[in-house]
């Protein structure tokens, strides 16, 4: 179920909560680990955020530049901005290294997962239920899919990398066919 938009054009909606899944590719980066993270705060104090039973961990960043295309033009690519003052990306990165040498992240999914406050699961409360409504898991906009391309930059605060949508890939083709013109003179068709 998505979020109603009644509940969304709401004089006073509940708060929008951004998560981020970072998943390493087995055939790229030697494991399918998922790092799970949201860049908010919690009502507890650990910092962590609970949503469908799974733990995301309170984590410095800045996503920008995710934008819904409707019509021409080139397809977005966002950025992300991650902490790096406790060296936690290098390290990320090293080990993904020690695989495939590198490769800094390349090819990780990164799924960007928006849903509000009053659905969120109740261990994020004291009182060991949701004040603000029910939780419900299901009740989240579409979640945004995209690859980590290119590291941008890195240095002792910050890593920042390039995101793409699966449309936008270097040497991919969707459908699997490649589509040619016609070998028929005078025939503007195309053919698969």
């Amino acid at each position: 179920m998505a979020i109603p938009t009644s509940e969304l054009q709401k004089i006073d909606p509940s708060s929008v909560i951004e998560l981020f899944e970072l998943q390493l590719d087995s055939a790229l980066h030697g494991a399918t680990t998922i790092y799970r993270f949201h860049d908010g705060s919690n009502t507890n104090s650990n910092g962590e955020l609970v949503w469908a039973g799974n733990s995301y961990l309170r984590y410095p960043l800045q996503a920008e530049g995710f934008v819904f295309k409707t019509g021409s033009g080139s397809i977005p690519r966002p950025t992300i901005t991650m902490s790096n003052i406790f060296g936690t990306i290098t390290t990320y990165m090293a080990a993904v290294n020690q695989t495939t040498a590198g490769n800094d992240l390349c090819g990780a999914k990164v799924t960007r997962i928006r849903t509000l406050a009053r659905y969120i699961d109740a261990a994020n409360f004291s009182g060991g239920s949701n004040p603000f409504g029910t939780p419900d898991t299901s009740a989240k906009l579409p979640d945004e899919i995209f690859y980590i391309i290119k590291k941008i930059s890195e240095n002792r605060d910050a890593v920042q990398y390039e995101l793409a949508s699966i449309f936008d890939m270097q040497g991919l083709r969707i459908p699997k066919r490649q589509i040619t013109r016609s070998e028929f003179p005078g025939v503007g068709s195309y053919v698969v």
